[in-house]
């Protein structure tokens, strides 16, 4: 694929497409077109300059590139969570710097529905999980193909009914994500209960005890760092204050706009990620009550959470150093540097800005 095409479809020259391309450290001044020509590129099935040479013309070892598959563990897109969304490009970044190849983006509803390829005698058998009983006869096994020279990157949690699946098709998989596993399977974390007491723990420090949760309450280890710093300053849970929800903007919007209209008001509230945070700030911005503006923290610190009016409190998680770890994992996984599943924890901090401050005093 020329670079000339990818230049045309992205509206701009050669010699910037091939400085982005070439390039993981650069930026283009234009705001967004970075990331537009990874999406042309993408679309095209472009193969980094240094992967592609190898591919003509071979190593001296005869080696293919290894292939890097990504498993949207809880969307079906990369464009449905800002966190992962520029987790993703870190990652871009890292295979180029290891030319390594992006494979397959695949979510829970493709795992769930991978081909039955018959019983081949390098496949191995597996039960479909339950999403896909219906379709399939309940006595007949679904047999699948152990991907060679690949490797799988999972963004979130996986659904525990799927770990089996992911761990026959794939000899080297790594998770990323804020709840950690029993091991299962090698991992790169910051921790989300660490996180969420530190946010938790700063609104309490300025005061705050009527401390509101919007969140998923589903095995989240944020919800369950919500509640242990409560219980850390003996502050009674009140189950009122608890508003669970799929952790996006726009149910972030609707569940402050339902609060606003409720006779409860919490002096403060802790959004499990930034896309809540951000759809709450949204709901007060539009339905403006006079007097009433509650403290609002989160956690991820996406790019967007400096653009915000006030501009967000928020838990940084180290999404570079993360998609670096995993990817440095991954391949010593598959060089065979260590072979017990191991788990990497990184730190996360508080990046004070304008969203928090005292309650009010009555």
């Amino acid at each position: 694929m020329s670079l000339k095409k990818i230049a045309q479809l992205a509206q701009t020259s050669v010699s910037t497409v091939s400085r982005v391309l070439n390039d993981p450290a650069h930026r283009c001044q234009t705001p967004g077109l970075t990331e537009k020509i990874w999406q042309t590129a993408d679309s095209l099935h472009y193969v980094p300059d240094a992967a592609a040479r190898r591919l003509r013309l071979g190593s001296p070892e005869k080696r293919e590139p290894f292939t890097v598959d990504l498993f949207l563990a809880r969307f079906d897109s990369i464009d449905k969570d800002p966190f992962f969304r520029e987790l993703f490009w870190f990652l871009k970044e890292e295979l180029i710097k290891h030319n390594c190849l992006l494979g397959e983006i695949q979510n829970p509803i493709d795992m769930a529905n991978l081909p039955n390829n018959g019983a081949a005698p390098d496949h191995v058998p597996y039960r479909p999980v339950q999403k896909v009983i219906s379709e399939k006869s309940k006595n007949a096994l679904a047999f699948i193909a152990r991907k060679p020279n690949t490797g799988l990157l999972i963004l979130g949690k996986c659904p525990p009914e799927l770990v089996p699946i992911v761990k026959k098709r794939y000899a080297f998989l790594v998770g990323i994500d804020r709840n950690p596993t029993e091991y299962e399977f090698d991992e790169v974390v910051c921790n989300g209960q660490a996180a969420a007491e530190l946010a938790v723990e700063h609104l309490i420090g300025l005061g705050h005890e009527n401390i509101a949760y919007i969140g998923d309450c589903t095995y989240e280890t944020r919800y369950i760092g919500y509640y242990q710093a409560l219980i850390n300053h003996k502050i009674a849970l009140n189950y009122e204050n608890i508003y669970p929800t799929d952790q996006t903007q726009e149910q972030g919007f609707h569940t402050m706009t339902a609060l606003l209209s409720s006779s409860r008001r919490p002096t403060a509230i802790f959004c499990a990620n930034d896309s809540t945070a951000l759809g709450v700030l949204d709901a007060l911005k539009q339905h403006k009550k006079r007097g009433y503006f509650p403290s609002i923290i989160s956690i991820d610190n996406i790019n967007d959470s400096q653009k915000t009016v006030p501009m967000l409190t928020t838990i940084d998680i180290p999404k570079k150093e993360m998609g670096h770890l995993a990817l440095m994992l991954l391949l010593d996984r598959k060089n065979g540097g260590h072979h017990e599943n191991v788990r990497l924890e990184l730190p996360c901090r508080l990046v004070e800005r304008d969203s928090c401050s005292s309650p009010p005093h009555n």
